[in-house]
């Protein structure tokens, strides 16, 4: 088993993403560190025609599904496509690949040289973001975007509610994030087979696999907590990536602090494949929305 390794879960209407990933990582993956992408077993062949030449371990996201005890395929099947992911990326542990890995998006990038280094203490103890999201916050409320503050809150209560912790609101994001298995484990053991329960319960009770994993590793303390902020540089909202412009910020000055930037994809839709969804209306309303700062 490896010590580390990254992981991707993605989707063929993500696969443009993926490939940008794919070739960022055989850019600056200067230790040769195993990147495992997961995909639905009948769009393997699809990924394998795309991704000819970059060094990634394709895998069937029913493989993981199956390594899964207590996991009930087809009410993963009926989640939605945004819940069902949180499943399968939480349970790639099981596969007994690596002891932690480093959980993408299909919109991540990285801009620098990395290594293990910048995930994990030199004993191993991998890096927890936890903050408290402040920076986010404050520019939700400046540019007048209240939910965002009401959404993170409720989120936030409802786990912790769970574990029975009160105290301050923590953040456990934004992705990618560093898992380790024993803090996986441990959820498992101490909350889940108690209850009977599989993750695939979990994230129909709580949608929310970072917060699942961070209040985890409060309450059970598998590993030591090493507190980090985001590894990557994280445009939530177009608006913040158009702040970042007009601010004269781009991704050379974030690589002294990131080893990656992260373009959400639902204002990237140039970036769907086969082709951005929606009629002609739909897309130039998004192109409208997207001008006005409004995504």
């Amino acid at each position: 088993m490896k010590l580390f390794a990254l992981y991707c879960k993605s989707y063929s209407s993500d696969l443009r993403r993926l490939v940008r990933l794919a070739q960022s990582v055989q850019q600056y993956n200067r230790e040769e560190l195993p990147f495992y992408v997961s995909v639905p077993e009948a769009e393997l062949p699809l990924f394998q025609q795309y991704l000819t030449g970059l060094s990634v371990n394709l895998i069937a996201d029913e493989d993981i599904l199956k390594a899964s005890p207590r996991i009930n395929r087809e009410q993963v099947q009926r989640m939605s496509g945004s819940m069902a992911q949180q499943v399968i990326k939480s349970e790639f542990w099981r596969m007994g690949l690596c002891t932690t890995y480093l959980c993408l998006d299909s919109d991540a990038v990285f801009i620098r040289w990395f290594g293990v280094a910048d995930f994990m203490a030199a004993d191993g103890t991998p890096y927890t973001m936890l903050d408290e999201a402040h920076d986010l916050m404050e520019d939700a409320l400046y540019q007048k975007r209240e939910r965002v503050v009401r959404a993170f809150n409720a989120e936030a209560d409802r786990v912790q509610q769970i574990f029975g912790r009160e105290g301050r609101r923590y953040s456990f994001g934004p992705f990618p994030l560093v898992w380790h298995s024993a803090v996986w484990q441990s959820l498992d053991a101490n909350y889940l087979q108690p209850k009977n329960m599989s993750f695939a319960d979990a994230i129909e009770l709580a949608p929310v696999e970072s917060r699942w994993y961070g209040e985890a590793l409060l309450a059970y303390q598998a590993i030591r907590l090493l507190p980090c902020q985001a590894l990557f540089k994280v445009y939530h909202y177009a608006w913040q990536y158009d702040q970042s412009r007009r601010r004269g910020l781009h991704e050379s000055h974030f690589s002294h602090f990131y080893c990656g930037v992260i373009y959400q994809s639902s204002w990237e839709r140039n970036m769907d494949w086969p082709a951005e969804g929606g009629n002609w209306l739909s897309k130039l309303g998004r192109r409208l929305r997207r001008a006005l700062g409004r995504i």
